[in-house]
C-alpha cells in the first residue's frame, strides 16, 4: 500500500507542477522553498542564454532540458545587445527575448529572468552598452544618479516588455523569479565602492520591488540583500551556504557545470561525478532550487565575448554541448540525479533536515515527517571509501559521493556510480569545395581584397600623444590604427637596422607593428595579463619613415570593481632605441594620426557583395591584412556544422553576412597542466581538469544550420596576420561510439524505483544503451566484457578476467534495436572470477536504420 501512496503523491505533485504553467500563479517563498500556489517546490534549473544560440535551436534545447529533468530555464538579459544605441532597441532574431521566454513556456517550463542589467557572463563589457561609459558624470554600479537613472530605465523597459506579453507567473506566464544586479557582493566588489556601494544595493532592491512583477526578486552573492530580496549562492559548491534570513529559502543560482575557455588556454572540464556530488550535497543540506550555469553554453557570435580573451566557443562543458547535442554521460547522470531528488520532494519540502555524523567525513541527513522519510548519506572524504551503518543497515559509500534514499532505506542512486551511457563525439571533415581535389583548384574559388596598412579613411584624425583605445573607438571596432611619420637624417644612429629597436607598450589586448608598410612584428596578451610590451628590431631608411601600429581588442573587461575603467590600446611609451649608440627617442608625445576601424569594415566587405573583390589565378597566402571570400555548399544532412580554421592566423569570419565570431587557431595552450584523467574526488577548481594542452585553444567554429542555404553560401574572412584559406574545411559533429560501464555494486536504474517499490523486489543493476538520434539503431558491438574490464570508452580492455560469452549476450540483446538493457549479473554471464566485484563494459555503434552512414 505504501508504494501506491508514493505513486499517488508523485502524480499529485506532477499535476500541480503542470497546472501552474497554465494559469495565473501566486509565487512567494518561505524558509524552505519557493511556494507556487501554496505548494513548496523543489526546482531544478539550467542556464541557456538565448543569444548564444539561434531561435531555430531554442525549441530543441529547451525540450532536451526538460527531458533532462529541468523545471526552470534561467537566462541573463543583455543590455548592450538590446540597446546598442541609447533609446534604440533591438529584439529581433537571436535577440528576441519574448520569443525565447514563450518557447520555454510552450515546453511547460518556468523561467528565471536575470535582468541585472549587469550580467558578467564572460560577455563584452559585462553586458553594459559602451555608450553608457560616455554619459556625463556616470560611475557604474554605485550610488550615482546618472547610472541609477539609466539602470532603472532599462530594467523597467524589460519588465514592461514582459508584462505587456503577460509573461510573469502572476499574469499566467512562466517567469517565477527575476534577478537584480549580479555578484556585487563578490570578492570585495561592493566594498571597493565604499558606503555608496551599500546604499546602491538598497536602492537597486527597492527599485526592483517597485516594478511590481508579482514574483520574488533575487540577488546572487549578496549577503546584505535587504528584505524581501532573496540572496542566493554562486559557485562550484553551495551546500554550506545559508541565506541572510531564516525566512528565505536556500537557493543556488549558479552551479558551474564546467568553466569557460580563453584564447591561449587549455579546455577546462568538470567530471560529472563531482557535479552530481555538489547537487546532492546541496539538497541534502536544505537546498530547494539549484541552477546549472551553464546547461547549454553555446557560442559567442560576433564580437560578444568579454574577458578579455574569452574564446568564441562558450561550450562550458555543459550537459548540452555548444552545438546543442547531449553530452554523455553528464546529461544522463544528472537526469538520474534529478529523478532521485524528485523522489524525495515531498519529504524535502515538508521539514528541515536532521544531520548526524556517521564517522569522520561521513554524515546522514534525514527529512522525516509522519510517514514520509528521505535520507542522504554522504562521504566527503577525498580518498577513502567507507561502509556506514544507518537505520540498522549497511551502506557502501565511495569517497566524495552521496547516496540518496527516497524511503530512508533503499539507495536509488549514488553520485559516483554512473548508469548513463557515454557518447564519444567526432568531427567528420570535408573540403569547403567538395567538387575539387587540389589546394590550387580550391584557391581558384577564392577572391580577396587587401586591407590598406595605416590610414585610409577620411574619418582619420590627428592628436598629440597616445590615446586610450576604448575611449577612442567606443568599441565600434576591434581595431585602432596609430600612425606616425618620422624623418630620419642620414647621420642618425637609427639607420643601423641590426641594432635599432622599436619599443611599444600597450594596455592590450594585441598589436601588429608595420614599418614602411611591412609587418615587422606582433604581440599579444593573455587572459591573466592583457598588457603587451614589444621590443622589435626594425630597419629604417634615410628620410621619411612610417610607423603604423594596429592595436586590437579581444572582448572588453566584464568583471570586477570598476571593470569599466579598464583600458586598452597603446598608451606608451613608444620609443626608438639604438643599441649601438645608446640613443633613445620617445615618440609618445608626438603628433599621431588615428583611424577607428578598417577600410573593409567601412565598405561592408563582410556581406561579400562589394564589387572590389579580386579573382586571379594566384591567391595571396600568408599575407597580413587580407579579406578573403568564397562560395560553398552546405554539408549534406542535419548534423551540426563547424568550420575548421586550421591554417589561418587570427581574424573574424562571416557566413552569409552573419559573424560566427573571432577565430584565432594559432593561439596555442601551454604544454603543461593537463592530465590523462582527472580524479573527481576532492574540491574542483577551474584549473583542476584540463585538456588540449599544447594545442590551439579553438580551431573549430560553430556555424548554425539555420544560417546556411543548401548551396551558394558566402564565407568572408578578415585575416590579420596571414593564413592560407585553402586549408579551411568543414567539420560535421557526429557521435562516434556509445559506451557504458556498470558494476554489480551499482543501484538499479532510477526509473525502476517505482516498479521495484510496488513489487518489493529489486531489479538489480542494468547496463543501458540508447542511440542518440531518431531513426538510429545499434548496428554493432565493438567491445563487450564482463569481469574486470579496464580503460575508457574507445580504449576498453578485458582486464584480469572476462566472461567468454559477454559479446554474444550483448549482441543478441542490442543489435538492431534503438535501445537495450542488459542485466549486470553472474546469472546472465556466469562467474569468470569468484570473490571479485565484476562489471560490464560495452562499446557500440549506431547507424541509420536501413541506411548506410554517409561519410563526408
Amino acid at each position: 500500500m505504501r508504494g501506491g501512496t508514493t505513486v499517488f503523491v508523485l502524480l499529485l505533485w506532477w499535476l500541480l507542477a503542470a497546472a501552474t504553467t497554465s494559469y495565473c500563479a501566486n509565487v512567494t517563498y518561505d524558509h524552505r522553498a519557493l511556494v507556487i500556489d501554496g505548494q513548496r517546490r523543489v526546482l531544478i534549473s539550467g542556464s541557456i542564454h538565448y543569444p548564444r544560440s539561434t531561435p531555430e535551436m531554442w525549441p530543441d534545447l529547451v525540450q532536451k532540458s526538460k527531458d533532462g529533468g529541468l523545471d526552470v530555464i534561467e537566462t541573463y538579459v543583455f543590455w548592450n545587445l538590446h540597446e546598442p544605441v541609447r533609446s534604440q532597441y533591438d529584439f529581433e532574431g537571436r535577440k528576441d527575448l519574448v520569443k525565447f521566454v514563450k518557447t520555454v513556456a510552450d515546453a511547460g517550463l518556468y523561467v528565471h529572468l536575470r535582468i541585472g542589467p549587469y550580467a558578467c557572463a564572460e560577455w563584452n563589457y559585462g553586458g553594459f552598452p559602451v555608450w553608457l561609459h560616455f554619459v556625463p558624470g556616470i560611475v557604474f554600479r554605485t550610488d550615482n544618479e546618472p547610472f541609477k537613472a539609466e539602470m532603472k530605465r532599462f530594467t523597467a523597459k524589460i519588465v514592461d516588455l514582459m508584462k505587456g506579453e503577460k509573461l510573469y507567473a502572476s499574469q499566467g506566464g512562466p517567469i517565477i523569479l527575476s534577478q537584480i544586479e549580479n555578484e556585487y557582493g563578490n570578492g570585495g566588489i561592493e566594498s571597493a565602492y565604499g558606503p555608496a556601494g551599500k546604499s546602491y544595493v538598497n536602492w537597486a532592491a527597492n527599485m526592483a520591488v517597485s516594478l511590481d512583477t508579482g514574483v520574488p526578486w533575487v540577488m546572487c552573492q549578496q549577503a546584505d540583500a535587504p528584505d524581501p530580496i532573496i540572496n542566493t549562492c554562486n559557485g562550484f559548491y553551495c551546500d554550506q551556504f545559508k541565506p541572510n534570513s531564516n525566512q528565505k529559502p536556500k537557493m543556488w543560482t549558479e552551479n558551474w557545470s564546467g568553466w569557460f575557455l580563453s584564447f591561449g588556454g587549455a579546455a577546462p572540464y568538470r567530471p560529472v561525478e563531482d557535479l552530481a556530488f555538489s547537487v546532492a550535497r546541496f539538497f541534502q543540506l536544505g537546498g530547494t532550487l539549484q541552477n546549472y550555469y551553464m546547461y547549454h553554453g553555446g557560442t559567442n557570435f560576433g564580437r560578444t565575448t568579454g574577458g578579455p580573451f574569452i574564446s568564441t566557443s562558450y561550450d562550458y562543458d555543459a550537459p548540452l554541448d555548444e552545438y546543442g547535442l547531449i553530452r554523455q554521460p553528464k546529461w544522463g547522470h544528472l537526469k538520474d540525479v534529478h529523478k532521485a531528488v524528485k523522489l524525495c520532494e515531498a519529504a524535502l519540502v515538508a521539514t528541515d533536515p536532521t544531520v548526524t555524523s556517521l564517522g569522520p567525513n561521513l554524515e546522514a541527513a534525514v527529512y522525516k515527517t509522519g510517514s514520509t522519510c528521505a535520507a542522504f548519506l554522504a562521504n566527503v572524504d577525498t580518498k577513502s571509501d567507507a561502509t556506514v551503518k544507518f537505520n540498522g543497515n549497511s551502506y557502501r559509500l565511495p569517497a566524495w559521493s552521496v547516496s540518496i534514499l527516497p524511503d530512508c532505506k533503499n539507495v536509488v542512486l549514488n553520485t559516483a556510480k554512473i548508469n548513463s551511457a557515454t557518447m564519444v563525439p567526432s568531427f567528420i571533415h570535408q573540403s569547403l569545395n567538395s567538387n575539387v581535389d587540389s589546394s590550387e583548384a580550391i584557391g581558384s574559388d577564392w577572391s580577396w581584397i587587401n586591407e590598406p596598412v595605416g590610414i585610409s579613411l577620411d574619418s582619420a584624425f590627428v592628436k598629440l600623444g597616445l590615446l586610450e583605445q576604448i575611449n577612442t573607438t567606443a568599441d565600434k571596432s576591434d581595431y585602432l590604427w596609430y600612425s606616425l611619420s618620422t624623418n630620419i637624417k642620414g647621420d642618425e644612429p637609427f639607420l643601423d637596422g641590426s641594432q635599432t629597436v622599436l619599443h611599444v607598450e600597450s594596455l592590450g589586448h594585441a598589436l601588429h607593428v608595420f614599418i614602411n608598410g611591412k609587418l615587422a612584428g606582433s604581440g599579444k596578451g593573455n587572459s591573466g595579463n592583457a598588457k603587451v610590451a614589444l621590443e622589435i628590431p626594425i630597419s629604417l631608411s634615410a628620410g621619411k619613415n612610417t610607423i603604423d601600429l594596429l592595436s586590437l581588442t579581444v572582448g572588453l573587461q566584464n568583471y570586477g570593481a570598476f571593470f569599466d575603467k579598464t583600458g586598452a590600446g597603446i598608451t606608451g611609451p613608444v620609443k626608438l632605441k639604438s643599441a649601438k649608440s645608446g640613443t633613445t627617442v620617445d615618440l609618445s608625445s608626438q603628433q599621431w594620426t588615428y583611424q577607428v576601424g578598417l577600410q573593409g569594415e567601412e565598405l561592408g566587405l563582410s556581406s561579400g557583395s562589394s564589387s572590389r573583390w579580386v579573382s586571379q589565378s594566384t591567391l595571396p597566402k600568408k599575407q597580413p591584412l587580407t579579406w578573403y571570400k568564397t562560395k560553398f555548399d552546405a554539408p549534406a544532412g542535419n548534423d551540426p556544422v563547424a568550420i575548421d580554421f586550421t591554417g589561418m592566423g587570427k581574424g573574424e569570419a562571416w557566413v552569409n553576412g552573419q559573424s560566427i565570431g573571432r577565430y584565432w587557431p594559432v593561439y596555442v595552450a601551454s604544454n603543461s597542466g593537463c592530465t590523462d584523467s582527472c580524479n573527481y574526488r576532492g574540491s574542483y577548481s577551474s584549473s583542476k581538469c584540463l585538456k588540449n594542452c599544447g594545442k590551439p585553444s579553438q580551431s573549430l567554429y560553430h556555424v548554425p544550420r539555420s544560417w546556411l542555404q543548401s548551396s551558394g553560401n558566402t564565407l568572408v574572412l578578415f585575416e590579420e596576420i596571414g593564413g592560407d584559406p585553402t586549408k579551411i574545411s568543414f567539420a560535421t559533429r557526429q557521435i562516434g561510439s556509445l559506451c557504458s560501464h556498470v558494476s554489480e555494486s551499482h543501484p538499479s536504474p532510477v526509473d525502476k524505483w517505482d516498479a521495484d517499490s510496488t513489487s518489493g523486489m529489486k531489479s538489480g543493476p542494468l547496463l543501458s544503451l540508447e542511440c542518440p538520434f531518431p531513426g538510429q539503431v545499434i548496428s554493432s558491438i565493438k567491445f563487450a566484457s564482463f569481469g574486470t574490464p579496464d580503460g575508457t570508452c574507445g580504449s576498453f580492455g578485458h582486464g584480469q578476467c572476462s566472461s567468454s560469452n559477454a559479446l554474444a549476450v550483448v549482441q543478441k540483446a542490442c543489435v538492431g534495436s534503438k535501445s537495450c538493457r542488459v542485466g549486470v549479473s553472474i546469472n546472465i554471464f556466469g562467474d569468470p572470477c569468484e570473490g571479485v566485484t565484476k562489471s560490464l563494459a560495452v562499446e557500440a555503434s549506431c547507424t541509420k536504420r536501413h541506411a548506410q552512414r554517409l561519410h563526408l
